[in-house]
């Protein structure tokens, strides 16, 4: 892996502010991963490609990330962006929308990540557990979403985003068969993993 070009796309990303995995978040989900040591990994939102070459340096020999982006734009610059950092082999972007994609894959993952549509998170969730191999984890990123969802919120623009996370939180916690931790890293970061 190319580490000064994974820098530099970060840097770009960081001045055009697109949004990316913050350093915090990427902690400790790199920790999960390395543990974890994934053969198979699942990103709903891809944007330049940036957390997606982070993570790759965590799969197994051999493994692989599926990652899922319906902007046009930001699927050409991922895929750019992936060639230079020198992790192509490892990365497989699928070009659409997460919510008709989703029901189309009937693979088993060690890991999926969650970062695109916040309005769309119950959805995701509901995809991801059914294909979430039995010791895998579910990442859910910006679940806080600058303290919105735990504050008195209620503007218009962002209250269907901030409802649904609500909705994510309250079906994690209160799922019998999830354990689930929310952490205050970045923007918030809930991990569930299904009870053994």
């Amino acid at each position: 892996m190319n580490k000064e070009e994974l820098q530099k796309i970060k840097e770009k990303a960081l001045k055009e502010y697109i949004p990316i995995i913050m350093d915090d978040t990427l902690e400790v989900v790199g920790s999960i991963l390395k543990e974890l040591k994934p053969s198979k990994i699942l990103e709903i939102g891809t944007a330049v490609g940036y957390s997606a070459m982070c993570f790759s340096e965590y799969l197994q020999e051999g493994g692989r990330i599926d990652t899922i982006e319906r902007d046009e734009e930001r699927v050409k610059e991922a895929k750019e962006n992936i060639e230079k950092v020198e992790v192509a082999e490892k990365i497989h972007i699928i070009e659409g929308d997460a919510v008709e994609v989703l029901p189309t894959l009937e693979e088993k993952y060690d890991a999926i990540f969650i970062d695109a549509a916040k309005g769309k998170y119950p959805f995701f969730l509901q995809q991801a557990l059914r294909m979430l191999n039995k010791n895998g984890v579910i990442l859910a990123d910006n679940i806080l979403y600058k303290g919105y969802v735990m504050g008195d919120y209620h503007k218009h623009k962002q209250r269907t985003a901030v409802r649904n996370l609500r909705e994510y939180i309250a079906e994690v916690t209160n799922n019998p068969k999830l354990e689930t931790q929310i952490l205050e890293v970045g923007d918030g970061l809930a991990i569930s993993k299904l009870k053994q």
